[in-house]
């Protein structure tokens, strides 16, 4: 049984095929600098890695490479498209219209396309991928797992904004969420940890360029830090995060800045970014804060410090806590940062292990927390893309 996994960005594809008999990946890669000049296809299977520089004008050219290079008899790993069972496609928002992965038709793929307004810059790419694969592969189910669909069992009085009601009924605003693949399968992997019976309090920190937090209660997700868009929450790589809205007036009557202009800026010039003047990728800002950068040092203490509010106040959300897990590319790989997060959260119950910490093996399930803590921590590596490949193989008959 073999599922194709699929996420298509604005200018990139990356792709994985499973065998779902020991979920393990057949092979793997990325098509990059779509519509772009130099882009190109990349497999990499047991064979090795191979690369081909072509044009790729859009998403279906791009689908179109991957296949031919699964099947290329020197490079591939299956004989045809027949050897493709079902195919999985990450799918950003699914709007209020589905709380679960969902087979896609006609009517399905209607109603994707109809929440292209809430996630215009992911969405097309989206719809792009599954048209591409409906038409190259018409034999395999294809279904839609969403980013945002593990965040639908958050109860209203959290998901609302306080605007008026008629203004969520027409427009559809609400606290959705995202990086929901990843919550769910961290999620997961946590309650497997936990083998006590009763209730289960967990906070997932996904901690990457993106960066979101979780409250999973009794295996639900019951709040999330990223909201109507992944720009509110945490302090990011360039997104803001949460910020008094007044502010994009304001600036925008300082710079001449356009509302548009003012939510780019927030997007893709702000977070420890702009703070620091310097990166926005955390190996960048923590080499310049050990050489003494104040800025850097700055923007690791802003990011620290939402992170550490949103864990005391989900804590304080679910009446209680009994694990906190890091996951994603900071999350997982960076022990300083787990440290300063944990750091003086003894009051919530948390005894961190510094040795454990930086003695954590990278792609590892790790406790980080001492044999005494009452609140567990853990360093668990995300699995977005098993997560889409699981979902596919419930609708496969």
């Amino acid at each position: 049984m073999k599922v194709f996994v699929i996420n298509c960005g604005s200018s990139s594809l990356k792709y994985q095929l499973f065998d779902m008999k020991n979920e393990s990946v057949i092979a793997r890669g990325i098509v990059d600098r779509i519509g772009i000049n130099e882009s190109y296809v990349q497999i990499e299977t047991e064979k090795g890695k191979y690369k081909i520089v072509k044009e790729m004008p859009n998403h279906s050219v791009a689908i179109q490479s991957v296949l031919d290079l699964l099947t290329d008899r020197k490079h591939g790993c299956i004989e045809n498209m027949s050897q493709i069972n079902a195919v999985g496609h990450r799918v950003v928002h699914s709007g209020e219209d589905f709380n679960t992965s969902v087979k896609i038709d006609k009517s399905v793929l209607k109603i994707i396309a109809s929440n292209v307004e809430l996630a215009p810059l992911h969405m097309p790419p989206n719809i792009a991928g599954i048209e591409s694969c409906l038409k190259s592969i018409p034999h395999a189910p294809a279904v839609a797992v969403f980013d945002t669909s593990f965040h639908s069992s958050i109860p209203q009085y959290a998901y609302m904004y306080a605007l008026p009601y008629d203004d969520y009924k027409n427009y559809k605003i609400r606290k959705y969420g995202f990086h929901g693949t990843s919550h769910q399968y961290v999620s997961q992997q946590a309650r497997q940890i936990f083998k006590k019976d009763g209730d289960f309090k967990l906070i997932v920190c996904h901690l990457g360029n993106g960066a979101s937090i979780s409250a999973v209660k009794n295996d639900k997700c019951v709040d999330t830090s990223m909201g109507f868009t992944p720009l509110d929450g945490l302090i990011m790589g360039t997104r803001s995060g949460s910020i008094d809205a007044a502010i994009l007036e304001y600036l925008s009557k300082k710079t001449g800045m356009s509302l548009t202009q003012v939510v780019d800026y927030l997007n893709k010039k702000s977070g420890v970014l702009g703070i620091s003047g310097i990166s926005s990728d955390f190996r960048d800002l923590e080499q310049a804060s050990k050489d003494g950068d104040e800025r850097a040092k700055l923007a690791i203490a802003m990011f620290v410090y939402r992170v550490k509010t949103f864990i005391g106040a989900y804590s304080a959300s679910m009446g209680g806590l009994d694990m906190v897990v890091f996951t994603a590319g900071v999350g997982e790989n960076s022990s300083l940062i787990r440290e300063y997060i944990c750091y003086d959260m003894e009051y919530l119950g948390i005894d961190f292990d510094k040795s454990k910490n930086t003695s954590a093996i990278r792609g590892s399930i790790a406790e980080i927390s001492s044999d005494k803590s009452r609140v567990k921590v853990h360093i668990i590596p995300t699995n977005e893309e098993l997560v889409i490949a699981r979902e596919t193989l419930k609708f496969y008959k």
